[in-house]
């Protein structure tokens, strides 16, 4: 009898455990997508960290997430979902799209090539340029040039 009493609470803590873990999964899950999310009512907050006083939008999208959650969804349709819904500002970080990474490295690579563009281009001009023939003075100058300097009393 005292077996059986063992037993059944081995197995009521391994049960309780197993039903705890799925509930942590979804707690575990339910933050992370919380901070991959930006709260919709444009304070610039995380959403999950949303805290200003009536906010209209977080209560409404945790409520959304918490259903996303319950019904099952993985986290990339959870997200593709919300950036439909809200658009893509409500991400907190871009998808790592084609497009994203290519938007985000295209402006310094350019930016790089265009300074180094600039250099090579200043170099040649440089080396391009020809020595100016040395000033040949002429006497009807060298005369005005007198003439000036008695004027002025340079």
């Amino acid at each position: 009898m005292r077996r059986i009493s063992v037993i059944s609470r081995v197995l009521m803590v391994v049960l309780v455990a197993v039903l705890t873990m799925g509930a942590a999964d979804n707690a575990t899950r339910y933050n992370e997508l919380g901070h991959k999310m930006m709260c919709a009512c444009g304070c610039g907050q995380i959403l999950i960290e949303c805290n200003h006083l009536g906010c209209p939008d977080s209560d409404r999208m945790l409520g959304e997430l918490r259903t996303s959650l319950s019904q099952g969804g993985n986290d990339e349709s959870i997200l593709a979902a919300f950036q439909e819904k809200y658009g893509p500002t409500i991400l907190a970080a871009p998808m790592l799209t084609k497009f994203n990474i290519l938007a985000w490295i295209m402006p310094p690579i350019l930016l790089l090539l265009g300074i180094a563009g600039t250099m090579v281009l200043v170099r040649r001009w440089r080396l391009r340029t020809a020595a100016l023939p040395p000033v040949q003075r002429s006497v009807q100058f060298q005369g005005i040039r007198d003439r000036i300097h008695r004027e002025t009393e340079l």
